[in-house]
């Protein structure tokens, strides 16, 4: 199926805007670039592994030679490209509850964005735009973002407690290594393949 590559699936979705809204979109996702604060509620949801908006100028289009016409287009263009964990519905949904305000600042320049509430709408504008991606890479396709997340703790666990082991006696290693344990025994989990989802 495409999209998708063990656990992670792969969006990208192209939509037309008017060329006098890409400079104020493009204030916004610079704006959004360097304030920190104003990409909180993205980073809190970890099922996200990327996410990016780019804006491409109708003149930015590569000419590739070889008698190539050039083309005379009238909309600039916003590209999504994002991987995530989980479902198509359950990361529109996400996004829809989580993040109205800002999908409503990036997108409402668009051509016929409905906004992110309701969601209906919603997902009917990100299916038209959406194009299937065929093949992409990804390090750890059997595991999840918090998968990752959770083995970085676990091994920061193990190399303090690999770094205190060569001087403690026996009894105090064992102590070292319950408390090891009851560390990272949230993070203990299982990588493999997805569950299947229609």
């Amino acid at each position: 199926m495409s999209n998708i590559n063990g656990k992670v699936y792969a969006m990208n979705a192209i939509t037309p805007m008017k060329p006098w809204k890409t400079w104020i979109l493009r204030v916004f996702l610079f704006l959004l670039g360097y304030i920190k604060a104003m990409r909180a509620d993205v980073i809190n949801l970890s099922f996200i592994e990327f996410a990016r908006w780019v804006v491409i100028s109708r003149r930015g289009f590569p000419m590739l030679g070889g008698g190539q016409v050039a083309e005379d287009l009238q909309y600039d263009y916003l590209l999504f490209f994002s991987n995530f964990n989980g479902t198509w519905n359950q990361y529109i949904d996400a996004f829809s509850a989580a993040l109205a305000k800002g999908l409503n600042l990036v997108w409402r320049w668009s051509e016929k964005f409905p906004g992110p509430v309701p969601v209906t709408l919603f997902k009917e504008y990100i299916a038209r735009v959406q194009f299937d991606t065929d093949y992409y890479y990804t390090a750890y396709p059997h595991a999840t973002a918090n998968d990752l997340k959770a083995a970085h703790v676990v091994q920061g666990a193990f190399d303090g407690l690999s770094a205190q082991a060569a001087g403690l006696s026996a009894e105090q290693f064992a102590d070292a290594y319950l408390n090891f344990v009851l560390q990272v025994q949230g993070c203990l989990g299982e990588t493999g393949e997805a569950p299947v989802v229609f």
